[in-house]
């Protein structure tokens, strides 16, 4: 960004502090219909910032978080004062959607995006069994777990990271293939594979063993295969402080103990 004069929309999450946030700082700076502003605010934590993503994504809006919520690993920090002048002076990372495809045991398919992850995991007692392909060819014949996700950059600080996978610079050209809690292969921990691959997972004994899968918070379930890719056609910006870039955070969150 780099002039003060954006015409900002404040939207919030439902919590006394977000709306709080919301109304102070639209009647500060004016609030604008989301259609009509250049820059989308969203106050709350990383899970509403993933829902105002998700929702402006393709519209070409710039979307700014500021911290109202828990972690905001993905946030800036809230201050009242100075946003137009922060936000001139932020740095732009455009983040990539995966697209998932699933089947169903009915034969069904559908689609959905995930901007975060796209996780399977077991529905019953037993352990999944799971088949792996990058690319059309087999690199896992059978993952005995209790799930296995393909990460993006932006979401290897979620789930991924609660299951010891590796973070991500934004910018980097991978993703992250972490399994949960594998039981065989024992000494299997995951992959680092390139965002253009295509991951093709199959359910093994799916009658047996049924998995469901989720892309972020859509979920369907008792699914036989599951097709991941990055988005070609769907991109949505995100900024972040010049003084607290996202791979600065990276940097800090590799480096606590």
């Amino acid at each position: 960004m780099n002039k003060t004069n954006s015409t900002f929309a404040f939207v919030s999450s439902d919590t006394d502090d977000a709306r709080k946030a919301a109304e102070q700082l639209s009647a500060r700076y004016g609030q604008n219909h989301i259609a009509d502003a250049e820059v989308v605010v969203a106050l709350g934590g990383d899970g509403f910032l993933l829902q105002t993503l998700r929702e402006t994504m393709g519209s070409g809006k710039k979307v700014y978080g500021m911290n109202r919520g828990t972690v905001g690993f993905l946030m800036n920090q809230y201050r009242e004062l100075g946003l137009a002048e922060r936000i001139a002076a932020a740095s732009a990372e455009t983040i990539r959607p995966l697209e998932m495809q699933t089947v169903t045991t009915d034969g069904s398919t559908s689609k959905a995006l995930a901007i975060n992850e796209v996780a399977l995991w077991r529905q019953s007692y037993q352990t999944a069994k799971i088949r792996i392909s990058i690319d059309d060819k087999v690199r896992l014949e059978e993952l005995s777990c209790d799930g296995v996700m393909v990460a993006t950059p932006a979401g290897s600080t979620a789930y991924n990271l609660s299951a010891h996978g590796p973070i991500l610079p934004l910018d980097a050209p991978l993703l992250a293939l972490t399994p949960v809690s594998p039981f065989r292969p024992r000494r299997w921990r995951g992959a680092l594979i390139p965002a253009k691959a295509t991951v093709r997972f199959d359910i093994l004994e799916c009658d047996k063993r049924p998995v469901n899968v989720a892309a972020d918070h859509t979920e369907f379930k008792s699914v036989v295969s599951v097709t991941v890719s990055q988005s070609q056609q769907h991109t949505a910006t995100l900024l972040f402080d010049a003084s607290h870039s996202w791979n600065e955070r990276i940097l800090t969150e590799q480096f606590r103990y």
